[in-house]
């Protein structure tokens, strides 16, 4: 059982460095980067047309009872 959870650490512990040198690696560069810039791709939320001017009117009626 003790062999299995080593060879279990072991192949884990491969696994994960592998994910870490493709992710860093000099083929990925130009992917990370473009991602990296995708948050400021995306438009302002006061330059979207009628953004913050919607005003819910159903939460200031009174119920009566």
């Amino acid at each position: 059982m003790a062999m299995l959870s080593a060879f279990s650490t072991v192949l884990s512990m491969l696994f994960f460095l592998g994910i870490c040198w493709w992710a860093w690696s000099a083929g990925r560069r130009r992917a990370n980067e473009e991602s990296a810039m995708l948050p400021f791709a995306l438009p302002d939320e006061t330059s979207v047309a009628g953004a913050g001017s919607h005003v819910d009117t159903t939460s200031s009626r009174k119920i009566s009872s």
